[in-house]
């Protein structure tokens, strides 16, 4: 027996679907699969609406600027099959290999264990587990049981970015499972530049409070980018106090470098090893940034 799946495709109006032209390529039978294109400007909402419009026992939601291989829906169904007690299952979102030079950086910034922490986890392969939380998953790439929704309901449209990670939070709350499978693959565009590269991830820090304010949950994990803001803004009227506070500092850059170098040669990329330096501390400086302007925030409820 195989599932019925319902594709839903969250778009802006302004935009076109790449998605579609690899779904058109699935090695999967038509009939057991639809395609949901939802346009309008808050994601959120376009989920929910596709949630209400689908008629699929799973429910998938991608990403419309990425694409997926053949065999995707096969290897959803496999997992699926083999564990019937997962209500969520997602994988990564890798870099794909046509993306421009920055992207590909921004790719490596954001699968190492140095620019993203944990969260890495969400942009490159790993081991199947079947126990894990939103540093694993994004909503670019989730497969998710529709039955779930009787316990969780759909995305909270007051939340963008940071709608999946509270989805999540909700889902582990209500008992759950969740896992995350590496052959579940999406392969999704990065940021073509630095500016904009660095506004996707000042927006993700900028939606934390209000994500941790309704999750009723701070991680300490995603405040350490905004402590290292509050610090590297602060050393100017730190040093005039001891230039001991110049440590963590020096710390930080041996770091970088380090795994610059790391980074570079487990890419096989070493000219970028000059660059990720910068890269990785406009990335913490970013998210911590936009984490503190969250907190003051008026609209934050």
């Amino acid at each position: 027996m195989k599932y019925l799946f319902s594709l839903i495709i969250p778009v802006a109006p302004w935009r076109t679907p790449e998605i579609l032209r690899s779904i058109e390529k699935l090695d999967y039978p038509k009939k057991d699969f639809e395609v949901i294109v939802e346009k309008g400007k808050n994601p959120s909402e376009n989920r929910n609406r596709g949630i209400e419009k689908s008629k699929g026992e799973i429910l998938i939601f991608l990403d419309d600027d990425a694409k997926i291989n053949k065999d995707y829906l096969n290897n959803v169904e496999n997992f699926l099959k083999k564990y019937s007690d997962v209500g969520i299952v997602g994988g990564p979102q890798l870099t794909p290999e046509e993306d421009n030079f920055f992207a590909k950086i921004s790719g490596i910034v954001l699968t190492s264990n140095f620019g993203a922490f944990k969260v890495n986890r969400r942009y490159k392969k790993g081991k199947t587990v079947l126990d894990v939380d939103e540093t694993f998953l994004t909503s670019a790439n989730l497969c998710i049981r529709k039955k779930v929704f009787n316990k969780i309901k759909g995305f909270n449209e007051s939340l963008y970015p940071g709608e999946d990670p509270e989805l999540l939070s909700r889902a582990k709350t209500a008992g759950l499972k969740i896992a995350y499978s590496p052959e579940i693959i999406i392969y999704h565009k990065r940021r073509s530049n630095f500016s904009s590269f660095c506004k996707q991830i000042f927006k993700y820090g900028f939606v934390r409070p209000k994500k941790n304010k309704i999750s009723k949950g701070t991680p300490l994990l995603f405040t350490i980018p905004m402590f290292f803001a509050i610090y590297f803004m602060l050393i100017p009227l730190l040093t005039l106090i001891s230039f001991l506070f110049f440590i963590p500092l020096f710390a930080y850059i041996l770091l970088a470098f380090v795994f610059s170098i790391y980074d570079s040669i487990k890419n096989r990329r070493l000219k970028v090893f000059f660059i990720l330096p910068f890269l990785y501390l406009f990335t913490h400086l970013s998210y911590g940034i936009g984490m503190l302007a969250g907190y003051f925030n008026k609209n934050r409820v």
